[in-house]
């Protein structure tokens, strides 16, 4: 399936017997070339390049070398000095990796490419008709207008040049706005029949510029008088064909790329050679990401890139060719409807279809990936950009599930999608904080909260279907809530003991980590806090602050995101009302420090891409088992109560949610206020309970505060440590679904599907709630001695909704 010649037989064979289709040149274009039927009325064959990595997997190096040639062909023919002046413009969707690499080629060039995705806030420098195609409308959208405007020869790449239509299309519309003295015409295989070439030579004449074309082969079609009446024919005759045959459905996993901060994706609004510059560096360690990530013993490994998306996917694949000793090829997903054929003289031996998912400009369709079935793929990596990583990627019927019939192991690479600068500058004011009582049940001054209320929509889900869909990386845990845990009246008695007997140790702990934050942060800190466990954290500070020492904090809540990072829009609100060196992150408590790490790395991507600097990345957090942070008020693992409950003890705000079609780029991210829950609220009974303990504890604080001022509060990830050795230890393989300490293994029984709790021998009344709770569900409590954490909550791997418990017995909810 990966060359032009299948066991002897040219990939074009099975057309041009059919439906008297003929190529007309060197022995050369049927090894670059085969032939497809179309589903198209205007044309009824698809050439398929076989060099082009789109329909056909193809190794990246042969992709990337043929249009790195043709880079260097046009360096020649232009000369260092005008090849310095060139711009290169590629098409949307086939030839935009190709346009990215003759501009590689080329050595100094800019590169952009046309795009069918409308950008709000970009306004179009140019745009034009591909008179032949399924889709037509190709938009120009460069981030700096001045990059199609200057008088530098224009470098055109397409990989096709049949008719010379869309060219001169093209050359027409930007002409008329900036004209020049040179375009030069670029493609893999000239088509064109001799009245085409008369014609682009008279409109060259016409508007007083050279046109010079460069291209790997070249010939023409010969094509009978009916071909449109038998090639639809041909195509009804054979559009029912059965679908390939699948096996047992792969694992789907995400693999995090750590792609730069503000490197583009892709050409959409212009890549620069200093952008090539920074990819270059940064791909030995993308490309080690990956392999790292490939299941041991893949042998064939397919990089999937995603209709536009074809550069970065390919350097990709090129680097992970380079970095294992795996086969791998090179496609791309694209908008273009084909016939497939099993058959060897023909190009599209299988086809899977999947809908769209990048909210198109011309609505919900249908999208397609090529020789992908059947071709024995141990493992594909699947990348997109962030603006298709949609929900609709993940459901049943989206491409990773299509891709998951036919191969092992799916892996997606999210590439983050860039927003050109005129985008940040955002004159629409954001919103001001929601608070209480419109939103929550805390008192206005408490908390401000800079979320945008859900409360009207429809987001849980049960407990069994988010796991699976989260596993499977069907879905991320943020696109959907937990249907909340309504407590029975034995669990709220022990919610009730717990608070009781724990009150003052919370509230030493409070005293000591806000002490801390005064001295060594700010006199006049702000406190934000990380949405939802950290808001009862954050209004326990507020109000030993203004105990202790008569100070009013202003105090917020932001949401993060494991994997998605923080609320880029509530920084924005919070420097433009306060100094960012001021702004004290809180949290509740650490289990193993992964939203540690994700806050640093979101502000320092939040400023690279533009926005204000001067916010402090460390969490302050009340209690840090996993040694995860300098700012802390104990390193105990002990319960705190407001673990033990969800939104009732939160305000009765839902935890956060992040989902494209609720969240758009302006957005807050979003949250439910529970108003039906009020009975069930036990919010400020449990602030009160600790606040009345601060006049006993001020002496101990105080105490507490000068010892940890003296000592060394170095981070040693002990806890880190720990989760990797249980996830070994434990066969999971995953530290993802290891929750160390009380606060997270409470969550695990709550919120997700268990597998079984580790809890350290010994360990007292700090468990009491998580026994009830694993009695409950069916989970076994397991003893073990030395562990790190009071307990560890162990979720359910490769859940699926037929798994069982660690005894044996469906896991119920």
């Amino acid at each position: 399936m990966n060359k032009a010649v299948n066991d002897g037989v040219w990939s074009g064979a099975w057309v041009a017997e059919r439906l008297g289709v003929e190529l007309v040149g060197g022995a050369e274009l049927t090894g670059l070339l085969g032939l497809a039927l179309r589903r198209n009325p205007k044309r009824a064959h698809l050439l398929v390049s076989h060099v082009l990595g789109k329909h056909v997997p193809q190794s990246p190096a042969v992709v990337y070398g043929h249009g790195l040639d043709l880079g260097r062909r046009v360096r020649e023919l232009l000369g260092e000095r005008e090849a310095a002046r060139a711009v290169v413009l590629g098409y949307a969707e086939t030839a935009t990796g190709l346009g990215h690499s003759v501009a590689d080629g080329l050595g100094t060039a800019p590169y952009l490419h046309s795009t069918r995705r409308p950008v709000p806030g970009v306004a179009p420098a140019g745009g034009f008709e591909e008179s032949h195609s399924h889709a037509t409308s190709h938009l120009l959208l460069p981030e700096d207008p001045a990059l199609l405007a200057g008088d530098g020869p224009l470098v055109l790449v397409d990989d096709e040049f049949s008719t010379g239509n869309t060219v001169l299309n093209t050359i027409r519309d930007l002409h008329a706005r900036h004209p020049r003295e040179r375009y030069v015409v670029v493609a893999l295989v000239d088509m064109r029949s001799p009245a085409d070439t008369a014609r682009l030579t008279d409109f060259a004449e016409r508007i007083g510029a050279r046109i010079d074309l460069v291209a790997t082969a070249s010939g023409t079609v010969r094509l009978p008088e009916d071909v449109l009446r038998r090639g639809r024919e041909l195509v009804a005759r054979h559009e029912q064909a059965p679908a390939p045959q699948t096996g047992a459905a792969g694992r789907i996993a995400r693999v995090a790329l750590d792609w730069p901060a503000g490197l583009p994706d892709g050409g959409r609004h212009g890549f620069t050679p200093a952008h090539r510059q920074r990819l270059e560096r940064a791909l030995p360690a993308l490309a080690g990401r990956l392999a790292g990530a490939l299941p041991a013993g893949a042998r064939r490994v397919l990089v999937l890139g995603c209709e536009e998306l074809m550069y970065a996917p390919l350097r990709l694949a090129h680097a992970l060719e380079a970095a294992t000793d795996a086969e791998v090829r090179y496609s791309t997903t694209t908008r273009s409807p084909v016939l497939a054929v099993d058959d060897p003289g023909y190009a599209i031996r299988t086809r899977l279809v999947f809908p769209a998912h990048d909210d198109p400009a011309d609505g919900p369709g249908e999208r397609y990936a090529y020789n992908v079935a059947g071709a024995g793929f141990d493992a594909v990596v699947a990348v997109v950009d962030s603006a298709a990583d949609t929900p609709a990627l993940h459901v049943p019927e989206g491409l990773l599930a299509r891709l998951a019939a036919h191969s092992p192991h799916v892996l997606l690479a999210v590439v983050p999608s860039h927003v050109p600068a005129r985008t940040l500058e955002r004159p629409v004011m954001l919103p001001e904080p929601l608070r209480g009582p419109a939103f929550s049940s805390y008192a206005p001054e408490e908390v401000g909260w800079l979320l945008q209320d859900l409360s009207d929509v429809t987001l849980e889900a049960p407990t069994e279907e988010r796991e699976e869909a989260i596993q499977s990386g069907g879905a991320h845990y943020a696109e959907s809530l937990p249907v909340e845990y309504q407590p029975s009246a034995r669990y709220q008695e022990l919610f009730h003991a717990a608070l009781e007997t724990s009150a003052a140790r919370i509230a030493r702990a409070v005293g000591a980590v806000t002490e801390l934050v005064l001295a060594e942060r700010s006199p006049r800190p702000v406190l934000v806090s990380l949405a939802r466990a950290g808001t009862p954290v954050g209004v326990l500070m507020r109000r030993w602050a203004a105990f202790r020492h008569g100070l009013e904090l202003p105090h917020y809540a932001v949401s993060i995101v494991r994997g998605r990072g923080i609320d880029a829009n509530a920084l924005r609100w919070l420097a433009a009302h306060h100094d960012p060196a001021d702004v004290v992150f809180v949290d509740g408590w650490t289990g193993k420090g992964a939203i540690t790490r994700e806050l640093a790395e979101a502000i320092e991507e939040f400023e690279a891409k533009g926005g204000a600097r001067g916010f402090d990345a460390e969490i302050a957090v009340l209690a840090d088992p996993g040694a995860c942070v300098r700012t802390y008020g104990t390193r105990e693992d002990f319960l705190i109560p407001s673990a033990c409950l969800n939104s009732t003890v939160s305000g009765l705000v839902s935890r956060t949610v992040l989902r494209a079609d609720l969240v758009g780029p302006d957005d807050y991210h979003g949250a439910k206020f529970y108003r039906e829950l009020a009975g069930a609220d036990v919010s400020n009974a449990f602030l009160d309970a600790v606040a009345a303990r601060f006049p006993e504890v001020a002496d101990s604080v105080d105490t507490a505060a000068k010892d940890l001022l003296s000592a060394d509060r170095a981070p040693t990830w002990a806890g880190w440590a720990a989760v990797e050795r249980i996830s070994e230890e434990y066969g999971i393989h995953d530290v993802n679904l290891v929750k160390p300490g009380v606060g997270e293994t409470t969550r695990v029984l709550l919120r997700r599907v268990p597998w079984k709790i580790l809890a350290r021998t010994g360990a007292g009344a700090d468990l009491d709630h998580v026994r009830l709770l694993a009695e409950q569900r069916g989970v076994p409590v397991e003893e073990v001695d030395g562990l790190a954490y009071t307990c560890v909550g162990l979720i359910h791997p490769r859940y699926t909704r037929g798994a069982t418990g660690a005894d044996g017995r469906a896991v119920g909810a």
